[in-house]
């Protein structure tokens, strides 16, 4: 019997330094409508939830794309494909549990960013008996849910001659031998929906429809019509060229999901970008950007060979990078676990869960992590067009967002230094893409060296990070005089501390220089001198401090896990440096103040 991942072969046969938000940059804010998707395959419900809050969430990210939250066939964790064979509709995935599940999209949906689940409804198993829940089941033959006659019947196989010459086989018969689902079916209809009705009703906000072109769109939209409320679709159908089911029959149930445009980029970004000047739908992608999601890769294109994968290493980046930077369709970022065997799982353990993701020990790509700046650089430039259009005649290519944004990719092995128009207002900028800033003259021009296989991309709306040694401190209080007390690698100052100078009425801030130490040390600050009658006097979000200035033994010290900035002058606060926020370990980002 073929595996599921051949699902991917058949289909395609026919068709540097990490940039997080930074404090002292203005918040960034996901688009209206979906934004940006971060596609976080085979992630478990915990990480998914730590990610959200820690870093999608204040990199603006609008939505998370999640793995098949079903109880699927097991195949104790040693492939990726075992999800995509349902067994039933309960929450008891190699992911998590229910409980868990729920805690997730508690967690997302708190950090602003909307749940998408990968939702499997074209057929059940093709092989296995019992599941990631331990429910037994036989093909055909699911207790409490599916039987016999809920199948297409009289059974068939998709023939690779069906996909150009025979849309009903492609839409009725067997997938790799997967029991096909009789989606014309009303009691069918209905156990899908109440699927999707309970995900919803824990607070899921879209679904991405897999081998959605198996379905007839007449059924999806049946299903479709069944849903509460109006979640966001996005369906997987594969372009084939001449092939008899398109992506375009499936606009009318919602946006779909664009293989084409992977497969241009890596043509470019493999030759030439200069091309790019003209990349659109009149390239030959297969649905108008209104109605397409856009990715450089994701699980079955990876495997395929037909795109950019993480393993092309900084050309894969530049790719992403100009994903975020162009206005076409529904950005979405793939990150996943790395792999050498194409059919491996997850890491797992206790007979095949996903661990937890940890983005430090090489196993996983947490690749959304590096394009995080350039996400809030999408948000900020949506609805402009392009302007200013510069290349080199070979793989340096720039242009404008309007007066939004810059962006300028080198995709050549070394520096390239111009003078450019950026359609930017005079100032200096932070670059999103990697580090340093941008000062643009009254012109709108720049002078940017940009190193080779990397980008530089500024913004308005943002401000440049804190200078390279220097924090700035704010302290709502009545006093005449007040003293911060810090320490840097365990030297303090003496207590009880230095003067804050006067900010405005009823705040106090001190500005002081930091030392460059080890990345995972952290500058340790504390308040000294807080009383009771000054407690109450702190801004809400700061009252916390009055406890950690309160405890004299040193070795008792606890680092300021983040201090917010007063909301008043936001036009001075420069912020904190990098290493006074919380989980600087390894690649791990910067948790961004949040107001």
């Amino acid at each position: 019997m073929k595996l599921y991942k051949a699902i991917v072969a058949t289909a395609l046969a026919a068709a540097s330094s990490i940039a997080v938000p930074v404090l002292g940059q203005a918040p960034a804010h996901a688009a209206s409508g979906v934004g940006v998707i971060a596609n976080l395959w085979s992630w478990n419900w915990n990480s998914v939830a730590r990610e959200c809050t820690e870093v999608l969430g204040p990199a603006g990210y609008g939505a998370v794309q999640v793995s098949p939250p079903h109880d699927s066939m097991t195949k104790g964790g040693t492939v990726w494909w075992d999800i995509y064979q349902p067994a039933r509709y309960e929450l008891t995935s190699k992911f998590g549990d229910e409980a868990a599940f729920r805690r997730m999209v508690a967690a997302c949906n708190g950090a602003g960013v909307k749940v998408q689940v990968d939702a499997v409804i074209n057929h059940m198993t093709g092989q296995g008996a019992t599941s990631y829940g331990g429910y037994g089941f036989s093909k055909y033959n699911y207790p409490g849910l599916y039987s016999s006659q809920d199948f297409h019947q009289p059974t068939c196989q998709i023939n690779q001659g069906d996909y150009r010459n025979d849309a009903w086989r492609v839409q009725n018969c067997e997938l790799v031998s997967l029991s096909d689902l009789n989606t014309g079916s009303e009691y069918v209809r209905g156990k899908i929906a109440d699927y999707l009705n309970k995900l919803t009703s824990l607070g899921v906000s879209g679904f991405r429809i897999d081998a959605a072109k198996h379905i007839h769109p007449g059924d999806l939209s049946a299903i479709k019509s069944r849903l509460v409320g109006s979640p966001y679709i996005h369906q997987e159908v594969i372009q084939g060229d001449q092939e008899a089911v398109q992506p375009s029959h499936y606009t009318g149930v919602g946006d779909v999901d664009e293989f084409v445009y992977g497969r241009k980029l890596r043509e470019q970004f493999t030759g030439q970008i200069k091309n790019l000047r003209t990349f659109g739908e009149s390239w030959g992608l297969s649905v108008p950007g209104d109605k397409a999601v856009v990715f450089v890769d994701n699980h079955d294109t990876e495997r395929g060979g037909s795109t950019l994968t993480y393993k092309n290493g900084d050309t894969y980046k530049l790719a992403n990078l100009f994903m975020l930077a162009w206005p076409f369709g529904t950005p979405q970022v793939y990150a996943s676990y790395t792999w050498n065997n194409s059919e491996a799982g997850p890491p797992s353990a206790n007979g095949g869960h996903a661990t937890d993701v940890n983005c430090s020990n090489g196993q996983w790509t947490c690749f959304n992590r590096q394009v995080a700046g350039m996400v809030g650089f999408h948000n900020a430039v949506k609805g402009t067009g392009v302007a200013n259009w510069t290349d080199n005649g070979n793989n340096l290519i720039a242009f404008s967002r309007g007066d939004k944004g810059w962006v300028a990719i080198n995709n050549e092995g070394g520096s390239i230094t111009r003078t450019f128009t950026t359609g930017l207002p005079a100032g200096t900028y932070p670059n999103v893409a990697g580090g340093g800033t941008v000062t643009v003259d009254s012109g709108g021009r720049a002078t940017v060296t940009v190193p080779g296989k990397s980008a530089v991309a500024v913004h308005t709306g943002s401000t440049p990070q804190p200078g390279d040694k220097e924090a700035t401190v704010y302290y709502r209080t009545g006093w005449a005089t007040a003293n911060i007390h810090y320490g840097i690698n365990g030297t303090w100052t003496t207590a009880p501390g230095l003067p804050m100078e006067t900010a405005c009425a009823g705040w106090k801030k001190d500005h002081q220089p930091r030392q460059r130490h080890h990345p995972q040390g952290r500058i340790q600050q504390r308040l000294r001198n807080l009383g009771q009658q000054q407690r109450q006097r702190l801004h809400p979000r700061h009252r916390h401090l009055h406890r950690q200035g309160r405890r004299r033994d040193p070795q008792r010290r606890r680092p300021l896990r983040q201090l917010i900035p007063p909301p008043v002058p936001r036009r001075v606060w420069r912020g904190l440096p990098d290493e006074a926020a919380p989980a600087t370990r390894g690649s791990d980002p910067v948790r961004r103040p949040t107001r």
